[in-house]
């Protein structure tokens, strides 16, 4: 295992920024981490805690650092790739956490070709952590959050084999699994498995709120709708961001539940539905005792 990092730069001291920090220094107690974000009260309970072991003045302060791992919005990234490019010291790998594989790669490739002499297109290895909670913020940090999650890589063409495996190296000391995949696979499958079911929860919570007697509502909520609208408390402005960068692969998967949504309501409507109301429910079930069993 590469322990070759020495100093960690984050953009965005939150939850995934933070946690790989606390993570690392598990492995490595002598990590310097250096903290930049626009809430200074975050950055300062951050250091005051030890997440973070100094916060910049300026972004621009990160170039020197091993790694550069950028987790902010999707919204802001790219112009935070591009304040950053000309300040990038030779040595110097990044990656970000971002949700949305193709739009990264997209904003990489354009700010790679404002900033040639940075070299992004060699040492930039896109990723992203499949580990979170719906809190923010520095002090929502976990040292054990990447334990037994998977983070996946999705690699340009670009990328150095040994970029890609330092890149790896250090997700796998924070504990995690590192797969590697396409953009376009990558977005698929998160638009299936993640960005649908927030957006159904945010959904849900908006429609019972607007309900004249939510009040009651809420109160008799069990735990099978806390379970379900738990991530509907997650960052909205990370989520508009993911939905929207992510709306080509998200479109589909949304019309695809939509129609057996409504195929499911004209059923419910239906006399004598419950032997064919059973039979969704039935397989639903299955299906989800054999993920279960295969992971």
């Amino acid at each position: 295992m590469n322990h070759s990092i020495r100093s960690l730069g984050i953009v965005g001291v939150g939850l995934i920024g933070g946690s790989l920090a606390l993570s690392l220094k598990r492995v490595m107690p002598e990590l310097k981490v250096l903290g930049y974000g626009r809430n200074t009260t975050n950055l300062d309970w951050a250091k005051e805690h030890g997440v973070i072991t100094d916060r910049a003045a300026h972004l621009t302060d990160l170039g020197d650092c091993d790694l550069i791992v950028i987790a902010t919005p999707l919204g802001a990234m790219e112009s935070v790739i591009d304040e950053l490019a000309p300040h990038i010291s030779s040595h110097t790998l990044l990656t970000d956490v971002g949700s949305a594989k193709s739009a990264v790669v997209e904003q990489i490739k354009r700010v790679a070709a404002k900033h040639p002499e940075a070299d992004l297109l060699d040492r930039f290895v896109p990723g992203h952590p499949i580990a979170g909670r719906e809190k923010s913020g520095a002090a929502a940090a976990k040292a054990d959050l990447f334990d037994a999650h998977r983070v996946i890589l999705t690699p340009i063409h670009e990328n150095t084999d040994a970029a890609v495996k330092q890149v790896a190296d250090v997700w796998e000391l924070a504990g995690a699994t590192v797969q590697n995949m396409t953009p376009d696979h990558h977005d698929e499958v998160l638009a299936a498995t993640s960005h649908l079911p927030h957006l159904l929860a945010y959904q849900l919570v908006s429609t019972l709120a607007a309900m004249e007697d939510k009040r009651e509502i809420f109160a008799y909520a069990a735990g099978g709708f806390r379970d379900f609208t738990r991530i509907a408390a997650s960052d909205p402005v990370m989520w508009r961001d993911i939905c929207l960068q992510n709306r080509d692969a998200i479109l589909p998967v949304l019309d695809q539940y939509m129609a057996d949504l409504k195929s499911m309501r004209d059923t419910l409507a239906t006399a004598n539905s419950g032997e064919r109301l059973e039979n969704v429910f039935s397989a639903a079930q299955a299906a989800k005792k054999r993920s279960d069993a295969a992971k």
